[in-house]
This record gives C-alpha cells, structure tokens and sequence, in this order.
C-alpha cells in the first residue's frame, strides 16, 4: 500500500514567511486575508501541521498548488525539485508581470541555475 502525502509545514511555513516579506504584511495581516487565526500561523512555525482547511486556504492565498507541499511518510529525498519548476509557478501569478516578462525572468533563472550547477560540480570534479 503506498504512503499517503503529509502536509510538509516547514515548506509551507517558508512560502507564507516569503509572501508575507515580500508583500511587507504582518502574520496577523497574513492570518486575517487567509482567514485563519494567527496562532495557527505560530504552531506551524514550530512544526504542527494545519488542518485540512486552513491548508487549503494558505495555498490558496499563496496561489500555489497543494501538491507542492506533499511529502510522502516514509520517503526521504535530498533531490530538490527543478528550480524552475517551482518558481514559474509564481512568476505567472504575478499581475504586475507580462507572460513576456515571467518568461524572459524564469529563462534568466535557468540560465542562473545551470551555471551554478555546472560551478558546484567543477569543485566536486
């Protein structure tokens, strides 16, 4: 029987801190527009998981899809998703960005992340 997906809060908790940065809001802001109470917010920060609710809701409001935050019990991996996968995502949300723009910026990002990769493996080589 395959392991069923748990919420990965650490993840989750970094997305809504990095939204929440980058819009200059406060928890408690974030809390109200998402609709959840603050000490929700606050148990993440140190570990708990929310309910099946409030879950939705934070995706939501961070306009990414849940999926994202699954882990699979019992199933570690080191390997990060690519890069780009991640953050294309989030460009295209962006309403101050043109499809022109999210594209030209997720082909910067690629091009970042490639010669980072090919650097960190000419040390390790």
């Amino acid at each position: 029987m395959a392991a069923s997906p748990t919420v990965d809060v650490r993840a989750l908790h970094a997305a809504l801190d990095a939204a929440r940065a980058a819009r200059g809001l406060s928890w408690r802001q974030v809390a109200k527009e998402i609709g959840v109470s603050a000490s929700t917010i606050s148990r993440m920060a140190n570990g708990l998981k929310p309910d099946l609710g409030a879950f939705a809701a934070m995706t939501t409001w961070l306009r990414m899809p849940a999926e994202r935050f699954y882990l699979r019990e019992g199933i570690e991996s080191d390997e990060e998703p690519e890069l780009l996968a991640e953050i294309a995502p989030l460009l295209r949300a962006r309403k101050d960005l043109t499809k022109e723009d999210a594209d030209y910026l997720g082909d910067l990002i690629q091009a970042a992340a490639r010669r980072f990769r090919a650097e960190s493996d000419a040390r390790s080589g």
